[in-house]
This record gives structure tokens, C-alpha cells and sequence, in this order.
């Protein structure tokens, strides 16, 4: 008998969904993706802020930390912030505050940082335990400034607990001035920081002309303003730039020569690129590796003196060295000179646009002027209503007598009330005929009897009467002038005009980052004196060069110390040959010269040699008529004119392989004696060079041994005009041994 459904298993299977999985992935990931994009990384055209920094300033204001307050502990801050409004990871929270307090990041930080928040250089700030912080002077003016005025809307939070502002009210384009950067699903943003002062004059300028293009603002905003200060060398190209919202901005940290100890030179650096932020130890990296490949050679030390002061590198040159030269490799080789991807992708109206200056400014100009109009409709209400409640307190001081008798002979406060409104003296005893009489025509408002009811017999003294009636006339003159700002979008303008004025005049400061514009650099090629040197690689494939001096100091030992010693002009060339075939080519001026106990540099690191790959030989410069004879595991021979290798490119076929066969040795030959194999069974022969044909590097070559299953060649040589050869650290004389010939199973080697 089959079991009968419940209810529940019934209402189960009516709500399965079927679904294609791609369809359901795909609406998936635009939905986490919108996500990301509105609500964590990118920022509001209209505050400049991203979320999570919207709620630390929002939830710092809630705590009351202003900036002429006490500091309280940043872990206060995040745990409020991620409890209340962003339930996201603490350090997260952590990083954004951290980073609103870098004054190395922004003109005018928003946070206030007490303690240790890292530094320019790259140092971690410390656990969010340790330092303190509190809102900025300049945060409460620009973003946190009349709230209690139904400037902006508010929402619920993530649990419908708490409000939170949707976006806080600048005052002035935050964009433009804190600048910003995010990354979100297929779209970044990267806005830079800009002078104050200059956003401040193009907003008032668009107030007065709503249709004033990127070019004309761009009268008043200059381009960029980084708090590192530094040169941006491409002022032609920022006009496409803040037309088109995306473009790379080239900023150069500043240096100049001074004179040094000793008659040396100092290339002092005082500024640097906003991008080298946190990586001044890479740059002192780079100009070191600079120095040990001679690419700076004039360079005698580094020092990073910079501090609490500001930047200082010094750069100390020798007395004679090429100034401009040497500069020019700091910006092109050590990356102070860096390019900056400028990209307006910002929120409007929910939606992420690639926004142009002009769009920027009209934008946040548009949500200026409704946020005031706002404020200023409050404002009024709010005044409206002071005065009409000081109208009612100087009109009951008139009927004082009465408003007593009322009060007195009355059962309940709302038979009062409805007496000083409606003039209802039913049911009220009153003490005289008069004061009933006066009381029946009555006509106060509900909010007037409200606050007359709630009014301290104070308010009857003449002093306090003469500020009822002072406060009265401010009230009418504010009426007047949130009336006028109402009314009138020339009035309301000039005001804003005014506002941003007292902003300017409060917190612009100078510029800090100069904007020209110079040609791209270019670097002289060094004068390379062409020397004889020394090419040393150890058996763990390490090499180095060494000057001629240290090559005759070190001549007993170096065969035994060094795998490969070979000698090569430093303008010349190495050819590194592979196990698999492969030649690859060095230039001599890539690898660096050191001292003879030096360890030196991966083969990998000069050349296009892979880890994976095993050279069995390294060679230098040749002559178009040398020779190299090539040596198969398989037992192939071929003799190739090095003029096959002479080509371009970094790496090349050296030689054909058959399958499973590899090259065991590459031997340059002399001609003075024979050809000398030997196997891993202990079979070897011998034969004279000219047995064999100069063939084409792209061929198998001819059977130099016939080997017995299992065997290899494991070694080959060119013996002297003697007959003689070194192997496995003993000699041997072709002539005292039994050898096979070329193209034989050999002979077993006898000792």
C-alpha cells in the first residue's frame, strides 16, 4: 500500500524549480557581481565615499568622536561599524580607516590618526588594539555637517536595528579631493587626489555657468594634486584624459645634484611617485641590482634618510659622473618616473559610468544644490515654528492674568488648552468676569499653547521677555533669508558660492605636484671599453665574469674550482648548449662581474634557460671558421662551422635528435689531435677529426660508436697534439691505449 503524502511533502515538491544550470550560474554572478559593484568597491560620484567608508565616518559620529573630543581606541570604531553597520570582516574595516588617516595617501585626511598607521615606506600599521583615532576637522565640515537637517535620506541597516545614511551630504566634491580606488567585478576605479582649493573655484564656476565643458573647468583644476608631491610630464594629454574618464596620468619623483663630501655628487630625491607608496625598499632594490650589473657604475652609495620630515633618498655619485645620465636611469630603470591609471568609474544614481570631469562636477553640483534646498526647507520650517511659538509666549505675557485664572480654574490640562485655542471656558471657574471675558477670545495655535502651557515663570521677567523678543527677530530674518534661498536660484547660489569660499579659505593649501610637460626619457648607451674577461660556472650552473687580475691571482685553482672557464670579450657573447638540443646566447654585458669567491647568478636568471633544461657545455665568442663537434648519449657525431649559430634570437635548435637521444658533450675543436668517445660500459674509441663531414646543424650526423645494449656516451673530448686527455681526474694517451675506431663497438678501456 502505497504511503500517503503529507501536506508538507506536498508543498515541497510544488516549490522545486527546474532550472538550466548555466542560466542559474549566470544570474547568480551578475547578482554577486552588481553586488560588489554597488555596494563594497566602487565609490558615490556624489560623496566620493565607498560604503564601507560611509559607515566608519557615520558610526564614528554616532560615538561621538569629534575632532576637538578625546580619542577612543579603533577597535571601538570597527566593532561598532562591522556590528552595527558593515557585518564584513574587522580588518577590512580595519585597512579602510587606516587608509582615511594616511596624510602620505591624502591632502586632507578624513580620520585622525593617533598611534602607530604606518608609514610612507611601506610599514604595516599596528592592531587596531593600539591606536586611536577620531573624525577629522575637515571630515565633519565636508561630509558630516547637518545631519539632523533631513539633508539626505537614511535606510535601514542590515538587521532594520539601526539607520544609516545612504550617502553623507558634502559639501564640496570628495571625489575629486580624497580620490579613491576599488576593484569590483569586471571594472576598476582609480581616481586621484586633486587641490582643493582649484575644485572648490571650478564647482563655484559651474554654479554660475551649469554648461562649462571639461576644457573650461579645466582653467581651474590643473590635474591631479598627490600628497608625495612629484612632477606629472604629461599636461598635453590630461585634457583627453578628464574628457574621457580613463587615460594613464606620468608622474616623476623629484630629484636634484647637490654637492657631496669629497667632491662626489648627490642625487637627492624629495619627492616621490604616488605609486611608489609603500615599495621605497623595492626602488633602493632596483638602483642596487643598477650598480652590480654596471648599469649605474658611477653610483658609490645609497642612503634612505627619509623620516617624520618627509622624503630624502640620497643617490652619492662619483666626482666625474654623467648627472642627467644617472637620472635618467632612476626614472627609466628605478621606476621613479611610473605612470598612473586614471579611471573615473563611479556610482550614479546606483550605476556604475565612466565619468568625465565635466560630469563629475555637475553631478555633485546637482546633489549640492537639492541637499541644500533640503536643508534650507527644514530650516525654514524649524524657524517658522520658533517663531510662532515666541509670537505666542509674547502674546500670553500680555494676557498673563488670565492664562493664570485659566490654568487655575481648570480640571484638566486639555480643557486649558482648548480655552487658550478655542476660547472654551466652559466648565473653567474663573475669579472674575473680566479675565472669562478675555479668556473667551482667545485664539493661540496648538504649538503655542503647547509651549505656553510648558513655559517657566521665568519668561514673565522683563530681561527674559527682551530675549523672547530678540530671538523673535532672528527668526524673521532667517525666515526671510531660507525664503529667499528658496525662491530664488541667484540667491541660493550665492550662498553656496559663499559656503565653498569658507571651505577654501579653511583648509586649501598650496599645490603640491607640479604638472609640465617634457619629452620621454632617453637613456645615452653606455661606452662599453671592450676588455677581456673571464666567464666562470660552477657545477651547480652559477656564473659570473671576473677581470684578467683576479683570472691570474686564482690560475692554479680555477679549473678545479669552476665547471666552465671560458674566455670572451666583454662585448662578446656565451653559447649555453643543452641535454635537449638547445643553444642559448648571452651577451657578456648581462652578466655581472663579481669577485672570484662570489657565487654569482642562475644561468637562468641571464639567459633563456629553463630550470628544467640541463646544459652540458658552455662556449665563447667564436670565429666564423671555428668548429664544434656535437656528441650524442646514442653514439652520433657531427662536426658544425659555428657560423650555423650566429643569429638573434636568444635561443635556437643546436642540433637534430633522434627519439629518447641526447646531446653529451658540445666540444669546440682546435685540430691538433683526435676525437676520443667513451662510454658508460667502458668502451671507447678514437679517430681522427677529418673522418668526419661538416654537416648542417639541423642533422642527426654519423655513428661515432656502436653501442652495446643499454650503453651510452658519457664522455668526449679533443685530445692535445700529444695524444692526451683527462678523464674522470686521470690522464690518458690515445696512443697507449687499445682503441676502437670511429664507427666500432670499441675497445673496453684498460687502465
Amino acid at each position: 500500500m502505497a504511503k500517503k503524502k503529507t501536506v508538507v511533502e506536498e508543498e515541497i515538491i510544488e516549490e522545486i524549480i527546474r532550472a538550466d544550470y548555466s542560466d542559474e550560474m549566470s544570474s547568480s554572478f551578475m547578482d554577486y557581481a552588481v553586488s560588489v559593484i554597488t555596494d563594497r568597491a566602487i565609490p558615490d560620484v556624489r560623496d566620493g565615499l565607498k560604503p564601507v567608508q560611509r559607515r566608519i565616518l557615520w558610526a564614528m559620529k554616532q560615538l561621538g568622536l569629534s575632532s576637538s573630543g578625546d580619542y577612543k581606541k579603533s577597535a571601538r570604531v570597527v566593532g561598532e561599524t562591522m556590528g552595527k553597520y558593515h557585518p564584513h570582516g574587522d580588518a577590512s574595516i580595519y585597512d579602510a580607516m587606516v587608509h582615511m588617516a594616511k596624510d602620505w595617501y591624502f591632502n586632507h585626511p578624513l580620520v585622525d590618526g593617533h598611534g602607530n598607521y604606518g608609514s610612507v615606506e611601506g610599514d604595516g600599521a599596528a592592531a587596531s588594539r593600539y591606536t586611536e583615532c577620531r573624525l577629522s576637522k575637515i571630515s565633519e565640515d565636508m561630509l558630516l555637517s547637518d545631519l539632523d537637517k533631513e539633508i539626505v535620506d537614511f535606510v535601514p541597516n542590515f538587521d532594520n536595528k539601526e539607520k544609516e545614511p545612504t550617502v553623507l551630504p558634502a559639501v564640496i566634491p570628495n571625489i575629486l579631493i580624497s580620490g579613491t580606488d576599488g576593484i569590483a567585478v569586471g571594472m576598476t576605479s582609480k581616481m586621484p587626489t586633486h587641490n582643493l582649493g582649484e575644485v572648490v573655484d571650478a564647482t563655484s564656476a559651474l554654479l554660475d555657468d551649469p554648461g562649462l565643458t571639461t576644457d573650461e573647468l579645466m582653467n581651474y583644476i590643473k590635474g591631479p594634486d598627490f600628497a608625495t608631491g612629484g612632477i606629472i610630464v604629461n599636461k598635453s594629454e590630461l585634457p583627453e584624459i578628464y574628457k574621457t574618464g580613463s587615460g594613464k596620468i606620468r608622474v616623476r619623483g623629484k630629484v636634484k645634484a647637490e654637492k657631496g663630501e669629497r667632491g662626489r655628487i648627490n642625487l637627492v630625491i624629495s619627492e616621490i611617485p604616488f605609486t611608489m607608496i609603500g615599495s621605497i625598499n623595492t626602488f633602493m632594490d632596483n638602483v642596487a641590482k643598477l650598480v652590480q650589473t654596471k648599469a649605474m657604475p658611477d653610483v658609490v652609495d645609497i642612503k634612505n634618510l627619509s623620516g617624520k620630515e618627509g622624503i630624502r633618498i640620497i643617490i652619492e655619485l662619483r666626482k666625474d659622473a654623467d648627472v642627467e645620465q644617472n637620472i635618467n636611469m632612476l626614472y627609466k630603470k628605478a621606476a621613479l618616473e611610473d605612470t598612473y591609471p586614471y579611471n573615473a568609474m563611479l556610482l550614479s544614481k546606483g550605476l556604475p559610468s565612466q565619468m568625465p570631469l565635466d560630469r563629475i562636477l555637475r553631478e555633485f553640483v546637482e546633489f549640492y544644490r537639492d541637499s541644500q534646498i533640503k536643508k534650507y526647507t527644514t530650516l525654514l520650517a524649524r524657524e517658522k515654528r520658533a517663531a510662532e511659538i515666541r509670537e505666542g509666549l509674547i502674546a500670553a505675557v500680555d494676557v498673563i492674568d488670565t492664562i493664570i485664572e485659566i490654568l487655575r480654574g481648570s480640571n484638566t490640562v486639555a480643557q486649558a488648552k482648548a480655552c487658550m485655542m478655542k476660547g472654551a471656558t466652559e466648565g473653567i471657574k474663573f475669579r472674575t468676569a473680566a479675565c472669562k471675558k478675555i479668556a473667551s477670545k482667545l485664539h493661540f495655535t496648538e504649538i503655542q499653547a503647547d509651549a505656553i502651557l510648558e513655559m517657566k515663570m521665568q519668561k514673565l521677567i522683563g530681561l527674559e521677555l527682551n530675549v523672547v523678543v530678540k530671538e523673535l527677530e532672528t527668526c524673521r530674518k532667517n525666515i526671510d533669508a531660507y525664503t529667499g534661498y528658496l525662491s530664488s536660484k541667484t540667491r541660493l547660489n550665492k550662498k553656496l558660492k559663499q559656503d565653498l569660499a569658507e571651505i577654501k579659505e579653511k583648509y586649501a593649501v598650496p599645490r603640491k605636484t607640479q604638472i609640465v610637460d617634457t619629452e620621454a626619457v632617453v637613456l645615452k648607451k653606455p661606452e662599453i671599453k671592450e676588455e677581456k674577461v673571464y666567464a666562470l660556472v660552477n657545477r651547480f650552473g652559477y656564473i659570473k665574469l671576473i677581470d684578467q687580475a683576479t683570472m691570474e691571482r686564482n690560475s692554479e685553482n680555477v679549473t678545479k674550482d669552476y665547471r666552465h672557464v671560458l674566455e670572451v670579450m666583454n662585448t662578446g657573447r656565451l653559447y649555453v648548449f643543452t641535454e635537449e638540443g638547445k643553444c642559448h646566447q648571452i651577451k657578456a654585458k648581462d652578466v655581472p662581474m663579481g669577485r672570484y669567491n662570489d657565487k654569482g647568478v642562475p644561468l637562468e636568471q641571464v639567459s633563456a634557460l629553463t630550470t628544467k633544461e640541463n646544459h652540458v657545455c658552455v662556449a665563447s665568442d667564436f670565429k666564423p671558421k671555428d668548429r664544434l663537434l656535437f656528441a650524442t648519449a646514442g653514439g652520433n657525431v657531427k662536426k658544425v662551422q659555428v657560423s650555423e649559430f650566429d643569429s638573434s634570437r636568444r635561443t635556437t635548435d643546436a642540433t637534430k635528435l633522434q627519439e629518447g637521444d641526447t646531446v653529451a658533450a658540445v666540444i669546440p675543436l682546435s685540430g691538433k689531435g683526435n676525437i676520443v668517445l667513451i662510454t658508460e660500459g667502458g668502451f671507447i674509441v678514437a679517430f681522427d677529426e677529418a673522418s668526419i663531414s661538416m654537416l648542417k646543424k639541423n642533422s642527426v650526423g654519423v655513428t661515432g660508436i656502436k653501442l652495446n645494449r643499454g650503453d651510452k656516451v658519457i664522455y668526449a673530448c679533443e685530445t692535445d697534439e700529444n695524444g692526451s686527455f683527462v678523464f674522470d681526474e686521470k690522464e690518458y694517451n690515445v696512443d697507449k691505449l687499445d682503441c676502437g675506431k670511429r664507427a666500432t663497438r670499441g675497445k673496453p678501456m684498460k687502465n
